[in-house]
């Protein structure tokens, strides 16, 4: 009886929620008082090297934004399988002189030609290696143009400057940690399919041991043709050709128009308040499409916001919070894609009185099994995460990646760099998983030009006494990992408390609970069972979450690295 009520519940919500026409919200503001600046600066990134580097640029009198292009070149050096210039990200940008937010989107674009028919095989069944591997997998991309963009908008330092750190490090050379070497090792077969990738990361044809120096002139160089030249110097002329012909002799489909036309672009962040019970009101700044991560954080809080989680014991808090994650992972898709492409009901989705048709579906001892949810009609791990907060309190928050672990793999001669496989985030098959196990239809299906719909959520929070820059990899558990991390700086966490939290996630479909060791413990397990969840406690660790705090009250600065990883560095300085 309970579960027809709440079907009935859901029917009518969905119907309610038809897609319309709807712009993002304005960017918010926020003011600053000229007294209310930190004085000093803080970086929390993936790699000690790249956070080295911001930190350095920010010495030579470079601001938060100079400091983003240091740190996301740098992490291209570093960090090859998690991101790069042949990759693409989201920037969440907050500048202190008058505070405006805004989103910059470098996301990566699709190919001329691209559809759904080069995907499959010749049974119409998802060819997955098309997909992942080589020249069709890598959609157009777009970091490049964000580094530009951001010194030429909101940077105080030439771009020559910010990018000297990681030209410098690229070409003396750097010992790669762990998480590289392993990476490497997984993914060495596909990376010995093609020349110019098993030259790079493959001496002597097979995957290098630890205590390698890994030199890499040619990306040096590359960086260096970009801060002279600027867009230009990567998306036009000798460079763009170099690309394009390499690109199609290993049988892909990239034109030169493709590359000229690419455009970085700004747009309205996701804003919204969120106010527990017997808490203070905290103004949220999230990541607008073509990424999910604003608009599902939004939905999720907004339907949490009814309820007092400090009241719950364990299983019913974690009971209440996946609930909220399987509905805002249901509406993620159905109607979400590239804001230029579709039209998504983005303000109802975020509205507090869709949040409250959802909370009241909610039962408070039952699962809600996403079989139960009405359908959605047709329609990485191994990314990276910076934050930063600079003397005068602007903000960055950068999302960047190659989609799964080094990319499509495919290194044309003489760039140094992987191309990424973002064309895997569309929804190639309609209806069957990409990667990370989402789903979706017509809102995210690849076509010229197109934004493939991504989980990447950079998020600011502005509390009535302490700011949070926040975000974190990890493909489709994004979302839930800064959801989690919200609500702990919400409860009090400091820093390092948040990043080290062990998570849990559940995404609508497979209709699993997910949980790191530690996250629940047996007793919860069992109450969470009888509710009627599946849960899987035996995940291994996921997520690399990087957060600055800002206490205006003390006027002290927080910087921490998720331990997950073994290379992070959060450093104020």
């Amino acid at each position: 009886m309970k579960l027809r009520r709440v079907l009935l519940m859901l029917c009518t919500m969905l119907f309610v929620a038809a897609p319309t026409l709807a712009d993002n919200p304005k960017p918010v503001t926020r003011s600053v008082a000229p007294a209310d600046r930190p004085g000093h600066a803080a970086v929390a990134s993936a790699h000690k090297l790249a956070t080295e580097a911001g930190l350095e640029v920010m010495r030579e009198g470079g601001n938060a934004f100079d400091a983003a292009i240091a740190v996301a070149a740098a992490l291209s050096v570093v960090e090859p399988q998690s991101s790069g210039i042949g990759g693409g990200g989201l920037f969440l940008l907050h500048r202190a002189s008058d505070g405006k937010n805004v989103m910059l989107d470098a996301r990566e674009t699709a190919f001329t030609g691209a559809s759904s028919n080069l995907y499959v095989d010749a049974d119409g069944k998802p060819d997955r290696d098309k997909s992942i591997n080589g020249p069709l997998a890598a959609a157009i991309p777009g970091e490049p143009a964000a580094l530009v963009y951001l010194a030429q908008h909101y940077g105080k330092l030439p771009l020559s400057k910010s990018l000297a750190p990681a030209i410098r490090i690229a070409r003396q050379g750097f010992k790669p940690d762990d998480r590289f070497l392993s990476a490497l090792r997984e993914r060495a077969d596909v990376i010995a399919r093609y020349p110019g990738s098993a030259a790079l990361f493959l001496p002597n044809g097979k995957p290098p041991q630890r205590g390698w120096t890994f030199k890499n002139p040619d990306l040096a160089n590359t960086l260096e043709r970009i801060a002279h030249d600027g867009d230009a110097g990567f998306y036009q002329g000798e460079f763009a050709k170099k690309l394009v012909d390499g690109v199609r002799a290993s049988g892909g489909k990239w034109t030169l128009e493709d590359l000229a036309d690419y455009q970085a672009k700004e747009r309205a962040p996701i804003a919204f308040d969120y106010q527990p019970p017997n808490k203070p009101k905290y103004s949220i700044v999230s990541a607008s499409p073509p990424t999910s991560g604003g608009i599902v954080l939004a939905e999720m809080l907004n339907i949490l916001s009814g309820f007092d989680l400090d009241k719950m014991d364990r299983a019913h808090r974690v009971h209440t919070i996946v609930e909220a994650m399987r509905r805002g992972y249901r509406d993620r898709t159905q109607y979400l894609g590239d804001p230029d492409f579709v039209q998504m009901p983005v303000a109802k989705l975020t509205s507090m009185a869709y949040a409250d048709k959802l909370r009241a579906s909610i039962e408070p001892d039952q699962a809600t099994p996403s079989a139960a949810l009405p359908p959605a009609q047709p329609e990485s791990p191994h990314t990276t995460h910076f934050s930063i907060i600079d003397a005068d309190g602007n903000m960055v928050a950068g999302t960047q990646t190659v989609n799964t672990s080094f990319g499509s793999c495919l290194v044309i001669p003489g760039t140094g760099f992987v191309l990424n496989n973002e064309m895997d985030d569309f929804a190639l098959v309609p209806g069957k998983p990409n990667a990370y196990g989402l789903i979706g239809y017509e809102a995210n299906a690849p076509a010229k030009g197109r934004r493939p719909l991504s989980s990447m959520t950079p998020t600011f929070v502005f509390g009535p006494d302490k700011d949070l820059v926040i975000g974190t990899p990890g493909g489709s558990r994004i979302i839930t990992m800064v959801l989690e991390g919200v609500l702990a700086f919400v409860d009090g966490m400091d820093a390092q408390q948040i990043v080290a939290k062990p998570r849990f996630h559940h995404q609508y479909l497979p209709d699993v609970i997910y949980a790191e060791p530690g996250a629940l413990d047996a007793s919860t397990i069992i109450k969470l069972r009888k509710m009627g969840y599946t849960v899987n406690s035996g995940e291994s660790h996921w997520g690399f979450m990087n957060a600055v705090i800002w206490n205006r009250k003390t006027n002290t600065l927080e910087a921490a690295s998720d331990p997950r990883g073994d290379s992070g560095l959060g450093k104020v300085q």
